[in-house]
C-alpha cells in the first residue's frame, strides 16, 4: 500500500495536500507519496480498487477484540489490519470495486472517494487482498444482529 501515490498529510481526520491546503478525495493532484508524509500524521485516499473496512468500537478497554470483528478479519486471512486512531477500532485494507460507502452498525465499508486516517499501528501484517469475503461475512453478521449499532 505504501507504494501507491494516494497519500496525504492529515490534520486530525482531514486530508492535507503537500501545498498545505485541503486535499480532495477526487483530485489525485492533491495527493503524494507515502515517503513525503510518513513523518507526521497521514492517511490514504481510497478508490481505484483500494478499499477499507472500518470496524468501529471493536476493541475493549482491556484490549480484547470483539468476536464479530474477529470473524470479519478471519474472512480475509491475507489482509493487512491496523488499529485506528482511537485505538478502539480496526481498519482492514484491501481491494474492492469502487462503490458507495456502506455502514452496517459498527462496520463501515469504503472503496471510493474517501480519506482514511492511518496509524500504521499494525494489528496483523498482510497485503492488499480481495475484501469481498469480509464484506459477505459482515453482511451475514448484520442480518443475524451480531454487529452492534454503535
Amino acid at each position: 500500500m505504501r507504494e501507491l501515490d494516494r497519500w496525504t498529510a492529515a490534520d486530525g481526520k482531514r486530508p492535507i495536500a503537500p501545498t498545505g491546503s485541503p486535499a480532495s478525495t477526487t483530485k489525485p493532484e492533491t495527493w503524494t507519496t507515502h515517503d513525503a508524509v510518513q513523518d507526521g500524521p497521514h492517511g490514504v485516499m481510497l478508490g481505484g480498487g483500494l478499499a477499507c473496512i472500518d470496524l468501529d468500537h471493536c476493541i475493549s478497554r482491556r484490549g480484547k477484540v470483539a468476536d464479530w470483528a474477529i470473524e470479519i478479519i478471519r474472512a480475509v486471512p491475507g489482509a493487512v489490519v491496523e488499529r485506528s486512531v482511537s485505538r478502539r477500532g480496526l481498519h482492514i485494507f484491501g481491494l474492492l470495486p469502487e462503490g458507495p460507502g456502506r455502514r452496517r452498525g459498527c462496520v463501515e465499508i469504503y472503496s471510493r472517494a474517501r480519506f482514511i486516517r492511518t496509524t500504521e499501528d499494525i494489528y496483523r501484517m498482510g497485503g492488499l487482498v480481495d475484501l469481498a469475503p469480509a464484506v459477505r461475512v459482515a453482511a451475514a453478521l448484520q442480518r443475524e444482529g451480531r454487529i452492534p449499532e454503535r
